[in-house]
């Protein structure tokens, strides 16, 4: 079966956090300045949540071993190209199945040669936001405002920590 001439590409992506609520964002190889969260198509048949992790280890290097899913975005979102970035391939854009990992602490990122991605880093979520291509902008602040209470979860102190906080004092 043909694709019509207007489409949008089924697609999955993946936001990436360590344990101090930061996110990975990853530079294009192809567009310097341009970062973004791994994210990539569905191939078919496969299940959306199989294709973050393909797609997080295909242009990270990070395992499903690695990753801990810690939420999923509870619809679908979308992001159209500019007019002169689409192609056959790529038609209008994609309409994307969101998930939030934590990465094990210790997991290596490993960007494949001659991939996707040329470098990575670790920043705030509003970052990413800020550093993304403005077509996806509005997507990645969308992802920040579902996913901001998990991360911030993550960083603050468990409750045995603040009960041991509190008790925390000389012995009389």
């Amino acid at each position: 079966m043909r694709r019509p001439a207007q489409f949008f590409r089924a697609g999955v992506g993946a936001v990436l956090a360590n344990r101090h609520g930061q996110v990975l964002v990853c530079e294009r190889a192809d567009v310097a300045g341009a970062w973004q969260f791994p994210q990539g198509g569905l191939h078919a048949g496969e299940p959306p949540l199989d294709a973050a992790y393909r797609e997080t280890e295909e242009e990270t290097g990070l395992t499903r071993a690695n990753l801990r899913l810690r939420k999923r975005y509870p619809g679908l979102l979308a992001y159209e190209l500019p007019a002169a970035a689409r192609s056959a391939r790529t038609g209008l854009g994609q309409v994307q199945y969101w998930y939030l990992f934590v990465v094990a602490d210790g997991a290596t990122i490993a960007l494949p040669a001659g991939g996707e991605f040329k470098a990575a880093r670790w920043v705030s979520f509003a970052h990413a936001a800020s550093r993304t291509v403005g077509f996806r902008r509005g997507l990645y602040r969308q992802l920040h405002a579902a996913f901001a209470p998990s991360l911030a979860a993550l960083v603050a102190p468990s409750r045995h920590q603040r009960a041991g906080a509190r008790t925390t004092g000389r012995s009389q």
